[in-house]
């Protein structure tokens, strides 16, 4: 028999079996002979295209980040950044389960090294400080990495026995009430960031 007429293996279909996995199993799950397997290969042959879990971790960050929206030209600055952290919490809230991975794990990804340019360009032009960018940018990152677990379970999966008074809300909330955490987060974030860079400005 001849040779196959195309390539089975190649680096994005593994990193993207790894983000299957990770997605159906969770971060504990990821392994390179645990992707193998799904693959219907051996672990060694992987080893052509990824360097180790690592490798793996960083490649699932760029999938992820490659499904966010970088090129916004919306303006002012603030709806900038509002634009620029719906499109971070649907990419990483599409994947809730893969976010421990990805804040354990140092950025290496172009990819997501892009969408911090494409950020600090815009809090810059928008007269934030130098040494204030950084900062802004990765609080705002914070309340999305958590925005993106909270697109996961309820926080409380059933009411107990005895719960204490005044604690009902929890035990009925949903997609509905994570929204409208979301919200009420974000702008309530971006509000005092620009009240903070009025009092910058003047």
């Amino acid at each position: 028999m001849g040779r196959p007429p195309r390539r089975l293996l190649d680096r994005e279909t593994i990193v993207r079996a790894g983000l299957d996995l990770v997605d159906a199993h969770g971060a504990d799950a990821l392994s390179v002979n645990r992707v193998a397997a799904e693959l219907g290969v051996k672990g060694p042959s992987l080893y052509n295209y990824i360097s180790g879990r690592d490798d793996l971790v960083d490649g699932i960050r760029e999938l992820i980040v490659a499904e966010m929206e970088l090129d916004l030209t919306v303006t002012p600055w603030t709806a900038t950044l509002d634009a620029w952290a719906r499109s971070y919490r649907a990419a990483f809230g599409a994947h809730p389960k893969a976010v421990p991975l990805l804040v354990a794990r140092p950025i290496r990804s172009p990819g997501a090294l892009r969408a911090y340019a494409v950020a600090f360009a815009g809090l810059r032009e928008a007269g934030w400080p130098e040494h204030r960018v950084l900062p802004v940018v990765w609080a705002v990152e914070c309340f999305l990495l958590g925005a993106a677990l909270t697109a996961g379970p309820p926080v409380v999966a059933a009411a107990p026995d005895d719960p204490p008074p005044g604690v009902e809300a929890l035990f009925d909330a949903g997609p509905k009430e994570f929204d409208a955490a979301f919200e009420t987060g974000l702008a309530a974030l971006i509000r005092g960031l620009a009240f903070e860079l009025d009092g910058l400005l003047r």
